[in-house]
């Protein structure tokens, strides 16, 4: 079973939609579908990671923490 939604975008974005459905031969629908999969698929899992590092204890860094700790242990140049 499947489910209509209606949402509106900006011009800039229903012309990238277009021209990869265009590039592929599929359907702009098509394409809307596997990008929303793909996003909900990759919250999903950064919300059971979150889940995961406070239950034990862990505490969560971003990017800028990690490049720091590279460079600090020169792990950049490998």
């Amino acid at each position: 079973m499947s489910k209509m939604f209606n949402v509106r975008i900006h011009d800039e974005l229903a012309e990238k939609v277009e021209k990869i459905a265009r590039d592929l031969d599929r359907s702009k629908s098509y394409i809307v579908k596997k990008a929303l999969e793909e996003y909900v698929g990759e919250y999903a899992d950064g919300l059971i990671a979150l889940k995961r590092s406070k239950r034990k204890g862990k505490i969560l860094t971003n990017a800028e923490m990690i490049k720091k700790c590279i460079s600090k242990s020169n792990l950049n140049k490998i």
